[in-house]
């Protein structure tokens, strides 16, 4: 489930040109400004697996520092970040985990602001099927893999990713009847889950 977490993501790519350098700097921009744009996003996601499988859902996204991932039943898996960690609770497995946000290939969805020569920084922009591909490592963990964020062009529209991790598994989301700018409820970001600890002591 780690990897799942790791690697929460995004078709195959396509065949791509990479932009000149001048380009990629006015891109870099670009992207960071529409991400910084949005304070609120509301869409429906299909996620494909390493393994073949697909399951799909709904995601919720306020800035800074919050998401959820609600899987469509028969799934009960349900992956929040509520400002500072990131908490998976599958109650059908308990399975249970929590990390730093930081520590997530999604973290680009709710850093504030966005700033792409940090932590997180762009390797490369391609254009590719009609839209921009951005490639992005962590700077500090460049080994622990990539996120491929696709967007739409003019104007940009945030269309999915690609988690690629160490071990060059991939997952991919694809978004579709995204909605920005709505009032989501503070309880969306607050993981419903049992006492860590006790969930911790039946596992063992």
């Amino acid at each position: 489930m780690r990897i799942l977490l790791a690697t929460l993501s995004a078709v195959v790519l396509l065949a791509v040109a990479a932009l000149p350098a001048s380009a990629q700097q006015a891109g870099v921009a670009e992207v960071e400004s529409y991400f910084n744009s949005i304070r609120t996003l509301k869409a429906r996601f299909v996620q494909s697996n390493p393994n073949g499988s697909i399951v799909q859902g709904t995601l919720y996204v306020r800035r800074p520092g919050r998401m959820r991932f609600e899987y469509d039943a028969p799934s009960q898996l349900k992956i929040v970040a509520d400002g500072s960690q990131v908490t998976m609770w599958d109650p059908a497995t308990r399975d249970f985990g929590q990390w730093p946000i930081g520590w997530t290939a999604a973290s680009f969805l709710v850093k504030e602001p966005l700033v792409l020569s940090g932590d997180l920084q762009v390797e490369k922009i391609d254009r590719a099927g009609g839209g921009l591909e951005v490639t992005l490592s962590q700077a500090r963990r460049p080994q622990e893999g990539k996120v491929i964020v696709r967007l739409a062009e003019n104007p940009l529209v945030l269309r999915g990713w690609t988690v690629i991790d160490s071990r060059g598994n991939r997952v991919t989301v694809s978004l579709s009847d995204m909605q920005t700018g709505l009032q989501l409820a503070d309880s969306l970001f607050r993981p419903d889950t049992p006492d860590p600890a006790s969930v911790r002591r039946q596992a063992n």
